[in-house]
């Protein structure tokens, strides 16, 4: 054998040792594989980095679009009027004032929200020269347009008039309503009745007037005259003075009640006929659906009530209080029509002028099966019940509630 020496053996071990290409391939990819996935990694919080950044740019994109649009509704609900009050209102320009006073002013009294806007709009349809010192009807509800072409006309002489507000309360009969007129130096009552009752003004709810009166009908119009405060000229032409009711009538009934109106199958002159009866018969807004409910009822159940009579009080009265006294002949005819303990149904005519929550009541009744109502004018509480027996002993109750208090009164 042949033996090698300590210090071969020494130099031997210490030898660079010859490595596989095999492994070294591996140690390589291996290196490359560290590499790549840190690269990978990188790349990767990158778009990461971008997919954040491009949420935050959207979502305030979102925001700032939600706000402009919110803005822009804003503006357009302005602009046209919407969600303003009806209520007409008497506006002066100032000799000499600027558009942007104009629109403060305006601003200040109600009738625009965005005065900025209607500075806009004004110079846009070149109209901020145009306005016309003095007095002018305005009110919150009307559209930019008819704003300037309100602002543009020469006010007529009666700015030199006294103006007067009147306030006329829910319930009022047409009768009444012309009377007020009268004392107020505001115009004649006959003459009011005669162009009130006349119409044709061109307002949107005469469409839906019968096409033809009933000769059992005293006035025409009763329950047109929307109770409200309105602002007159004294010594007005009576004429105006009936535009400037209609019109408030007119502002104050919606597509949509026109549209319920047909759903129950009825129609305007009806419906403000009940609404007439509401309003006179509630204590309170809160009883109305339900007093409401006792005359749908009658209405659509008459076999199971007499005939459909509808027994209300106030409808007798108005025959006493109203037609007696300001017809020129005697009618029992149009006497009978209007009682409603005599006729069957609704009255021939309202018997006086509701408000809109007797309105909507009239549209809008409970669901309910109370066929009588009976109430204490002293508490103002109204009792209600479906059938004879219950409803006979509310007035018992009602009585001896009124009794009892009758005696304590007279103890003190």
């Amino acid at each position: 054998m042949i033996s090698q020496s300590e210090n071969e053996l020494e130099l031997a071990d210490n030898a660079p040792q010859d490595v596989p290409k095999s492994q070294h391939r591996t140690e390589q990819h291996s290196k490359k594989k560290s590499t790549h996935k840190k690269n990978k990694n990188k790349k990767t919080n990158k778009k990461v980095a971008r997919v954040y950044f491009v949420l935050v740019m959207l979502t305030s994109v979102f925001v700032i679009s939600i706000s402009l649009a919110v803005g822009i509704i804003e503006v357009g609900k302005d602009m046209l009027g919407i969600d303003g009050s009806q209520k007409l209102v008497l506006f002066n320009i100032p000799e000499g004032a600027t558009t942007a006073e104009i629109a403060q002013d305006l601003y200040e009294d109600g009738i625009i929200r965005i005065p900025k806007a209607f500075v806009y709009f004004t110079r846009l349809s070149k109209d901020d020269a145009n306005f016309v010192a003095g007095n002018h009807e305005l009110s919150a509800s009307m559209a930019y347009e008819t704003l300037i072409d309100e602002l543009k006309k020469n006010p007529t002489a009666e700015e030199e008039q006294a103006v007067v507000d009147v306030m006329f309360p829910e319930g009022i009969s047409l009768y009444d309503a012309a009377m007020k007129l009268q004392e107020n130096n505001i115009c004649d009552a006959s003459k009011f009745l005669y162009y009130f009752n006349a119409g044709n003004f061109g307002y949107e709810f005469e469409e839906h007037l019968p096409a033809s009166t009933s000769s059992l009908k005293f006035y025409r119009m009763e329950g047109y005259f929307f109770p409200d405060t309105y602002t007159f000229y004294e010594e007005s032409d009576p004429a105006d003075v009936c535009r400037k009711v209609y019109m408030n009538f007119d502002l104050k009934i919606t597509e949509d009640d026109y549209a319920r109106i047909d759903e129950l199958g009825s129609s305007l002159d009806e419906i403000i006929t009940l609404a007439s009866m509401i309003q006179a018969e509630a204590a309170n807004t809160s009883e109305m659906a339900d007093i409401s409910s006792v005359f749908w009822n009658r209405l659509k159940y008459p076999q199971d009530f007499g005939g459909g009579r509808l027994q209300s009080d106030p409808t007798s009265k108005y025959v006493k209080q109203v037609i007696k006294p300001n017809i020129e002949l005697d009618n029992q005819q149009i006497y009978d029509a209007y009682d409603t303990y005599v006729c069957n149904g609704l009255p021939a005519g309202a018997i006086g002028n509701p408000g809109i929550d007797a309105i909507h009541a009239a549209l809008y009744p409970s669901d309910t099966n109370y066929f009588y109502f009976y109430a204490n004018i002293d508490t103002n509480t109204t009792y209600f019940a479906s059938t004879l027996e219950e409803h006979n002993a509310n007035i018992a109750m009602v009585q001896q509630q009124q009794a009892e208090a009758a005696a304590a009164q007279g103890e003190n």
